[in-house]
């Protein structure tokens, strides 16, 4: 059997579901080998009332990297990484993947642009003008929401067209915007997600695939489903690579599963759930994230081939 490796550069928490405790779990589930760098190590994530940890710095990035390669076990398939805050430790991310690219011209960059949401950055704006010229254009799959796709490209979203081409213009062959608030035919009660994929073949043939889906809304906020969102889609992508329709359907199916099950264990009716109530169950959804029953459908707005 082929192993497939994937380097997971993300946060940690001692307690709950964020960063790689989100994203190593799911993607072992599915068969992957995911060596993880913790970016921070928290006691769980800032949500909470309190919270202490360590942050790795650029510094200490490269120790571990250079363990790794000591050792000439720096091969990997994959690389995911997400939330950032530091300009130098993200610098230090962009080296080492261009010097892993260079030693696997195959392996697939996984980026979700952790930026900030609904009009407000939660890093430092400095990294911005980081992601725009040097990670981005070295990414192959982007997962920016709504807000991060609007700051990297400059363009305000009011159409499904609007920014996609940008994005695609910048690097990546595939793009997820996660979320938008673009309005469903299905009323206020769903989220519009939009994916666009532009690969070229083995045998020369340029395939080309924009899909819209129609995401029921939940009325809680959860922390680590945009972590989760990332390791899926990369996982989904590998058994999918030229049909993203398939693969955003199973991973925005996965995630489904995933807050239905949480919200089952959450408090009862009126009670204001706590941030621990509001960890995703993740051990509980193996057999879902294993094989997750389609339920949320992606329709194809447009597909060429040549």
């Amino acid at each position: 059997m082929e192993e497939r490796r994937v380097l997971s550069i993300q946060s940690h928490v001692v307690r709950g579901y964020v960063g790689n405790k989100s994203a190593v779990f799911p993607l072992q589930v599915l068969g992957f080998e995911v060596d993880s760098i913790n970016s921070v190590q928290f006691s769980n994530h800032t949500g909470y009332a309190h919270w202490k940890g360590q942050v790795l710095t650029a510094e200490e990035l490269n120790v571990l990297y250079e363990g790794i390669k000591l050792n000439n076990v720096h091969h990997y398939d994959y690389i995911l990484t997400g939330y950032s805050r530091d300009t130098s430790f993200l610098e230090t991310v962009v080296d080492i993947i261009k010097e892993l690219k260079k030693a696997n011209p195959g392996l697939v960059y996984v980026c979700d642009p952790v930026l900030g949401d609904q009009g407000a950055m939660y890093v430092p704006e400095n990294l911005l003008p980081v992601y725009k010229n040097k990670v981005v254009p070295l990414a192959d799959i982007l997962t920016p929401n709504q807000f991060e796709a609007e700051l990297l490209t400059g363009r305000t979203i009011r159409t499904a067209a609007d920014v996609m081409d940008l994005l695609h213009d910048m690097g990546p062959e595939t793009v997820v915007l996660t979320s938008t608030d673009l309005l469903s035919k299905h009323g206020d009660q769903f989220l519009v997600a939009l994916g666009s994929q532009k690969i070229k073949k083995a045998d020369g043939t340029r395939v080309s695939q924009k899909i819209w889906m129609d995401i029921p809304k939940v009325d809680a906020v959860f922390v680590g489903t945009g972590d989760l969102f990332a390791a899926m889609l990369l996982a989904w992508t590998h058994h999918h690579p030229a049909d993203l329709k398939t693969a955003c359907e199973k991973t925005a199916s996965v995630m489904h599963h995933v807050i239905q099950r949480t919200i089952a264990y959450m408090a009862g009716p009126g009670k204001r759930p706590s941030p621990a109530q509001l960890e995703l169950r993740m051990v509980q959804s193996k057999a879902d994230i294993e094989n997750p029953a389609t339920v949320v459908r992606a329709e194809l707005l447009e597909t060429s081939v040549h």
